[in-house]
């Protein structure tokens, strides 16, 4: 009955309004009841596949059932903001914290890291290759006007871009300058295939490669690094959400076997793990 549950960001936009219904209730005779619980969540999540090894375990744990919206952590957290969602898992503290002091968001719990890199071809035309600095690596990319692909869509990895921005005081604009709307998977494929830079997390950088013409040019600033917490949607601002479900999802993120999957997630595949577990700090 469910077999597109896990929902990228290009569909996104069709289902926000039917993600506002009611959760519908089933029960079973001699059983528990079960219910959807809608996880609002970055597209990194999704796109590295960390959430198709960790939600089926959670169905099975608890019997709720799970529907993930991959967006922009601007939109995952608009969601919260209406009620649309039940838990939000996400990557721009800042503006987490706006929400949560905003009375949406509760429960807020941190629960991995990895970094973002500044990726582009081979080539390298700006000359960026091991900058130390993000900031000096994007100005030399503005006076070079080499082309750069921004998600352009208010996710947590845009938010990071445009403070990488700033802090190289250029504003990025003219024609070397391209928003996309994308999801991270969708941005560097674009970028891949015009030959431009892009930031994006490890994570999904690494899940990825194989299919891209792009490398990590710019790694290791301290101001790169992309911290991801999981929070509920309030019930008391928002009474219709599923509010056992989204503190059972937040408590099996911070649980110990599940901090021990993300430790161990893509060592075999990439000879490092795409994120690096937190619980607790």
């Amino acid at each position: 009955m469910r077999k597109n549950r896990y929902i990228s960001a290009g569909l996104a936009g069709m289902l926000l309004a039917a993600l506002a219904i009611s959760l519908v209730e089933i029960s079973i005779s001699g059983c528990a009841t079960k219910e959807d619980v809608i996880l609002a969540t970055t597209t990194s999540t999704l796109d590295t596949g960390l959430l198709e090894v960790l939600i089926p375990v959670f169905e099975k744990k608890t019997g709720y059932r799970v529907k993930a919206v991959g967006v922009g952590t601007g939109q995952a957290l608009e969601m919260g903001r209406r009620g649309e969602a039940d838990v939000l898992l996400v990557h721009a503290p800042e503006s987490e914290e706006q929400v949560v002091a905003e009375g949406h968001a509760t429960n807020r719990k941190r629960v991995m890291h990895n970094d973002f890199v500044i990726c582009g071809p081979q080539a390298d035309p700006a000359g960026i290759r091991g900058e130390k600095s993000a900031a000096q690596a994007f100005r030399k990319i503005a006076q070079s006007k080499s082309l750069f692909v921004s998600r352009g869509d208010d996710s947590g990895t845009h938010k990071k871009e445009l403070e990488v921005w700033e802090e190289a005081g250029v504003k990025p604009e003219g024609h070397w300058y391209q928003e996309c709307g994308s999801g991270m998977g969708q941005t560097l494929n674009i970028a891949s295939e015009k030959g431009a830079y892009v930031l994006s997390d490890r994570g999904t950088f690494l899940s990825l490669k194989k299919n891209l013409a792009l490398v990590i040019l710019v790694e290791g600033d301290r101001s790169l690094l992309n911290i991801y917490h999981v929070m509920q949607v309030n019930p008391e601002k928002h009474p219709k959400v599923n509010a056992k479900g989204g503190k059972a999802f937040v408590e099996f993120m911070v649980s110990e076997e599940v901090q021990k999957v993300i430790g161990g997630f893509g060592v075999k595949e990439y000879g490092q793990p795409l994120f690096f577990p937190d619980a607790g700090k």
